[in-house]
């Protein structure tokens, strides 16, 4: 019997190199290479002459018409605010996150809120339908006519799926199912890329709209080759700390929607629940004004959000201070202290700070910058800053304030919650006032701090 040929395939890109080495030579990630068995060629030729057919020929972009068919919503609003306004037909969903974050619950309420009017197919690799019964019957959905397949194997799965031709199939998850075809184990390199791309070309030629469940690595990345990110339509992060009940929902890839979006949820004992305002979980209630906390208005996707930044500066007890920042870009810290030092002349360079977000939210946007300067400074002063007062904008090295983007929906947002002070960049003022607001519009840092106490 011949030899078994093996190569070495990149768990980041894909790529196959015939020896190990340390980088990838393709994307040039480190210790990414693995061993895996080179599967016959007759799998690559099957798969390339199932997609020979009307397709395949050249067609005038001018001759194509465009066909805009209407979303499908899941009945759960946040959910379908991440995707966009509800699934696409053909359209394939991956959706990450840790284990126990709560995967499998929010797909099967958005089942089995489909079944009532759709055909649905739920394939579990990991439970048995006993199982999935139980959970059903635990967070006491209503019956319905989700049907239910306890399969791994690809080939079983692509039949069941022609048969019954569903509007809607999950895969929970893409990192159990393999293929006849291949030789290797369920999990691998070779398996993933194989069984998403049979997958993906099902939901294309049959229009069913296709929701892939992917497990993570430690690091919190979608385990497999990045090549699966890039054949499915959208990835979604199913993010949130299993010590509270609140889950965040996150596009960060979706070719019919905004990415970045967010959606916020609670976990109940009937499942997940959509909250209509998730500001207020993120402003923390205090009994009066503390010293160090600052309300932001960020942006998330199309929504805007109101967190509030705290701060603690304290005197450090070591000749290095420490800079910490939780749920914001902590390599801008270093350089908020030190545009803050040279052009306001507010010295830090021998205390210890400590930045957070509260509700566990990440912040990426630079507009937070002026948001975490007022709660340094009101912390180093031991000074709150006003009852009613929001700020954002980006801070440059030059000290001059940025505008940030959606600026007049943020602004409206905190009027509705009831702020009535703001203080943003100059080129973010309205042309109009907003009812119950006092606008403070500034371009320079050494400004912003200074009108921050006035309002003391």
């Amino acid at each position: 019997m011949a030899k078994a040929k093996s190569a070495f395939v990149c768990s980041e890109c894909g790529a196959q190199v015939p020896r190990w080495q340390g980088q990838c030579p393709q994307c040039q990630a480190w210790n990414t290479l693995t061993e895996t068995l080179i599967e016959p060629g007759a799998a690559k030729g099957s798969r390339f002459a199932a997609l020979a057919g009307e397709s395949s020929r050249l067609k005038p972009l001018s001759s194509l018409q465009p066909r805009e068919e209407p979303r499908q919503p899941t009945g759960l609003d946040e959910f379908d605010r991440v995707l966009g306004g509800g699934l696409v037909a053909g359209g394939v969903v991956l959706i990450g996150g840790d284990p126990g974050i709560g995967k499998s619950t929010l797909l099967l309420q958005a089942l089995s809120n489909l079944s009532a009017a759709h055909k649905v197919v739920y394939v579990s690799g990991e439970e048995s339908g006993e199982q999935v019964a139980l959970r059903a019957h635990r967070l006491q959905l209503p019956p319905s006519e989700l049907q239910m397949l306890a399969e791994i194997n690809l080939e079983r799965i692509l039949h069941t799926l022609h048969e019954s031709r569903p509007r809607v199939a999950v895969i929970d998850s893409i990192q159990t199912v393999y293929s006849e075809a291949l030789q290797s184990a369920p999990g691998s390199v070779a398996q993933v890329r194989e069984c998403a791309a049979q997958l993906t070309r099902f939901a294309k030629q049959s229009g069913t709209s296709l929701i892939l469940v992917g497990h993570v690595t430690k690091d919190g990345t979608l385990a497999g080759p990045r090549v699966l990110e890039h054949i499915v339509d959208t990835v979604l992060y199913f993010e949130g700390d299993t010590h509270s009940s609140f889950r965040l929902i996150r596009a960060f890839k979706n070719r019919f929607g905004a990415v970045n979006e967010l959606g916020v949820f609670a976990m109940t004992e009937r499942g997940l629940r959509g909250v209509s305002n998730p500001s207020a979980i993120f402003l923390s209630q205090h009994a009066q004004q503390v010293a160090g906390s600052c309300v932001l208005i960020t942006q998330e996707g199309t929504r805007p959000l109101l967190v509030e930044v705290q701060a603690l500066v304290d005197a450090a007890q070591s000749p290095n201070p420490r800079r910490l920042s939780v749920g914001l870009e902590p390599t801008r810290l270093a350089m908020l202290l030190a545009v803050m030092h040279r052009h306001a002349g507010v010295v830090c360079f021998d205390q210890d700070v400590f930045v957070n977000a509260v509700g566990g939210v990440k912040i990426t946007e630079p507009a937070a910058d002026l948001a975490i300067l007022f709660a340094i400074v009101s912390s180093l002063r031991d000074r709150p800053l006003r009852r009613g007062l929001v700020v954002f904008g980006e801070v440059g090295l030059a000290g001059e304030i940025r505008p940030a983007p959606r600026g007049q929906e943020r602004l409206r947002e905190a009027a509705k919650l009831g702020f009535d002070t703001a203080i943003i960049p100059k080129a973010n003022a309205p042309r109009q006032s907003i009812g119950g607001l006092e606008v403070i519009a500034v371009d320079r840092v050494e400004e912003a701090l200074e009108r921050m106490r006035e309002l003391e």
